[in-house]
């Protein structure tokens, strides 16, 4: 897909997650909407993976670790072709597949449960590993917050990832700096970011997380970059793309009555009537 192409399809994913959010009332639209370009990039780019046949043994695989974003994975692989739509609007309803966090069992295109914060990222190295010892060629992608890697596991994970020289891994850190106490730095601060990983023998890559020609050169990168991880340390706006919840805290995790609703698509729409005019 072209730049273009990628912007506009980006503002589709905000919208579904939008609506999926209002529909279950409750959720997580700020990281979701945070991560959403990074969503995009992966599944419409960077990935090798096919709607048709998500379990093919080769594919690439994808690790939501901060598992409560669920709604912007959701909202991409809905849109990529793994499920209609429309199901969005079953997100968290009673008997829906669509449950607040990834079900690998349940959902088409999710690779691993998830949702207990600093788990994923142990689970995305494990898959990698798998695929050094199977001499398979796919690549890990695991989305982590920045508040989640205040978990000691993360850590635990990535020394392992660097020890092992996982060059088939990325880690991508979104840091929005906000989680859902409050700015990272003020909770427990995770910073320097960058320096944390270098020390775990990480390449770094630090990035306008919404900015797709940034986003495109960093992946590139990262499957360039010969024996060592990568992470891309993406910098990101909470609630990108809605002007009410960009920057606070207090939509981490709190979906939109109607009016807010109805005010979301609006700015939405006219974002992506404006790509439409380049």
């Amino acid at each position: 897909m072209t730049k273009l192409e990628l912007e506009k399809m980006a503002v589709e994913i905000r919208k579904s997650i939008v609506t999926g959010v209002h529909s279950a009332k409750s959720g997580h639209p700020g990281g979701s909407l945070s991560a959403a370009d990074i969503f995009t990039y992966l599944y419409f780019e960077e990935m090798h993976v096919d709607p048709a046949d998500p379990k093919n043994e080769d594919r690439d695989r994808f690790v939501l670790s901060k598992g409560h974003v669920a709604p912007g994975l959701y909202a991409t692989l809905a849109h990529r072709g793994y499920f209609p739509v429309e199901d969005m609007k079953t997100l968290r309803h009673v008997g829906s597949y669509l449950q607040g966090h990834p079900d690998m069992k349940h959902i088409p295109g999710v690779d691993m449960s998830s949702g207990s914060l600093g788990q994923g990222l142990s689970a995305a190295v494990g898959m990698a590993m798998a695929g050094r010892l199977d001499h398979k060629d796919y690549r890990v992608y695991a989305l982590c917050g920045d508040g989640e890697i205040q978990e000691g596991q993360i850590w635990e994970a990535a020394m392992f990832a660097g020890a092992r020289k996982l060059d088939n891994l990325v880690v991508i850190v979104d840091n929005n700096g906000l989680q859902i106490d409050g700015n990272i730095a003020d909770v427990c601060s995770p910073y320097p970011i960058d320096k944390k990983f270098e020390a775990f023998n990480f390449h770094v890559i630090t990035i306008d997380g919404h900015d797709f020609d940034q986003i495109a050169a960093a992946f590139k990168e990262a499957r360039e970059t010969k024996g060592m991880p990568t992470a891309i340390i993406a910098k990101t706006i909470k609630g990108k793309g809605v002007s009410f919840m960009e920057n606070q805290a207090s939509w981490h995790g709190v979906a939109p009555n109607d009016e807010e609703y109805a005010q979301a698509m609006e700015e939405l729409q006219k974002a992506g009537e404006a790509l439409c005019q380049k």
